[in-house]
């Protein structure tokens, strides 16, 4: 099992440190600290925005266990805001994470 996992993402964020949240991100996704940071405020706002923002980002666990790399994609686009080309990368290295 992965020292860093979203578990630790999400626990940064209920304890509104968003700075170990970037860093997980960094962990996880190969991101740098701009785009971590990014992602991370991107997050949050979704999560504002709509109360069945959770559900659809908890679909990246199944994603993750179905090595599924194309819905990774998606909901990295949707769910961090990031391109489709860095997300593509950050599929990549959140699969090869939890090999």
């Amino acid at each position: 099992m992965p020292d860093v996992t979203f578990r630790d993402f999400a626990g940064a964020l209920m304890a509104q440190d968003d700075a170990a949240a970037g860093r997980v991100l960094q962990t996880l996704l190969g991101v740098d600290e701009a785009a971590a940071a990014a992602g991370t405020t991107y997050f949050k706002e979704q999560m504002q925005k709509s109360p069945d923002f959770m559900m659809k980002a908890m679909g990246m666990r199944q994603a993750v266990e179905s090595r599924d790399a194309g819905q990774l994609e998606t909901l990295l686009v949707e769910c961090f805001g990031y391109a489709p080309s860095s997300a593509a990368t950050s599929a990549k290295n959140l699969l090869a994470h939890y090999d």
